[in-house]
């Protein structure tokens, strides 16, 4: 018995972490997309949340916490953007490219700056292969702050958006997330964590 309650203790600390995860990076990918708009899901995107996706690097908890978090944002969003059901392709292959991104993050946490290129590379591969159908659907596929429309040819909206879409994410990745990782990396939180999942920095 009394081998069990530690046992129970990490696993609601384990079940904690996820779900705190997942509300901070739903929380946070809102407020984006109320700030950014199509910005945040549109053929260019800078979805500043995603810098959260560090936390894979100290955690494997990000891995569950990020994508569900995902899922949430994202069925949130089909209100917000009235795509209605077609907004399920994002809740689905988005929280996918999420939790690709995040477990290739984990993988390879004790190389940060390769890491990183998880969330890049999943995002860049998977969801411009969705999203013009999406986009289409609610009769959008204009490239922002311009009047050029790729409706009707798939291969180019493809091309286009794992282009911007890749570009959109190693920004965020690598210009806020990687400093933002260097700076948790030295809390005292952090610290604990890395001690416990064998992480060295």
């Amino acid at each position: 018995m009394t081998g069990e309650a530690p046992v129970r203790s990490r696993d609601t600390h384990y079940i904690a972490r996820v779900g705190m995860i997942a509300a901070v990076y739903a929380a946070a990918t809102l407020v984006t997309v109320m700030f950014l708009g199509s910005l945040a899901w549109g053929p260019i995107q800078f979805r500043v949340s995603e810098a959260l996706c560090v936390l894979a690097l100290f955690t494997p908890a990000a891995v569950p916490g990020l994508t569900l978090g995902c899922a949430i944002a994202n069925i949130a969003n089909i209100a917000l953007s009235g795509t209605g059901m077609l907004g399920m392709l994002d809740v689905v292959f988005g929280s996918l490219a999420t939790f690709v991104g995040a477990s290739f993050t984990w993988k390879l946490r004790r190389r940060p700056a390769i890491a990183l290129m998880g969330p890049v590379l999943a995002n860049a591969l998977i969801v411009p292969a969705y999203l013009p159908l999406l986009l289409q659907g609610i009769g959008f596929y204009t490239i922002p702050f311009t009047s050029i429309s790729l409706d009707g040819t798939y291969p180019l909206m493809y091309l286009f958006g794992l282009v911007t879409t890749g570009l959109g994410e190693a920004v965020i990745m690598y210009l806020l997330g990687y400093p933002l990782a260097r700076s948790l990396a030295k809390t005292p939180l952090i610290k604990r964590e890395l001690a416990q999942t064998g992480t060295n920095r």
